[in-house]
């Protein structure tokens, strides 16, 4: 069990974990539900391998779940999001963000870091780029906005990273430069946003942001 991401979905009264499960054949999406983290209800795969980076949106959009995932294809890795009625069964596959090409921060691939941040605006997604050198990978953080009904539309994307390895925790440990961040808080003020994140594959550190200031970067910058 790798990455998880928990969302928590008030129709159901319940925490959705979405997480990469390994197996013979790779690594595919797994989807658990729980109310107290001691039981869990496993749905088992729904995403077949390879697929990973995965979060379950915290609402129906229009009567259907909507789940964003990262399939893998011989080149590339790109976004997308698939729809369901039951959890299990999905469908409606939509790519939504496209790893760039050449010598970007985010060329060739990408995936979801946190689970969405809903707002006024639209659906706040911090994701990971992976950009390869003769030194190795350097996974650094971007911004991008997605329609609150329509969460396959990019509304606005960043073009440069907004974080990134510097401190010597992040950038030297079993996989160095790395900041890889799977789950948020958010404080009563609807503001201040708490990443929690993996440095270097070694150890959990936590940055401290606001997602007004993120939001009108990307409408400067978007």
């Amino acid at each position: 069990m790798e990455d998880p991401r928990i969302t928590y979905v008030p129709e159901l009264e319940q925490y959705a974990i979405a997480y990469t499960a390994y197996a013979s054949g790779g690594p595919g999406v797994a989807l658990a539900l729980t109310k107290d983290f001691r039981s869990f209800e496993r749905y088992g795969v729904i995403m077949q391998p390879e697929d990973k980076d995965a979060a379950l949106l915290p609402r129906r959009i229009n009567g259907q779940w909507a789940l964003i995932h990262r399939p893998v294809t011989a080149t590339r890795a790109d976004m997308w999001i698939s729809y369901s009625s039951d959890l299990r069964n999905w469908g409606n596959h939509k790519k939504i963000l496209e790893a760039r090409l050449g010598s970007w921060w985010d060329a060739n691939k990408i995936g979801l870091s946190c689970p969405p941040i809903e707002t006024p605006e639209g659906w706040l997604v911090i994701y990971h780029g992976v950009k390869l050198n003769a030194a190795g990978a350097i996974y650094r953080l971007g911004l991008a906005l997605f329609d609150l009904n329509e969460p396959e539309r990019c509304l606005k994307r960043g073009d440069e990273w907004v974080f990134g390895p510097s401190e010597p925790y992040e950038q030297h440990g079993d996989v160095d430069k790395v900041v890889f961040p799977c789950g948020y808080t958010l404080a009563p003020d609807g503001d201040t946003l708490r990443l929690y994140y993996g440095a270097a594959d070694t150890s959990i550190a936590v940055a401290t942001g606001s997602v007004k200031a993120m939001l009108a970067w990307l409408h400067e910058e978007g």
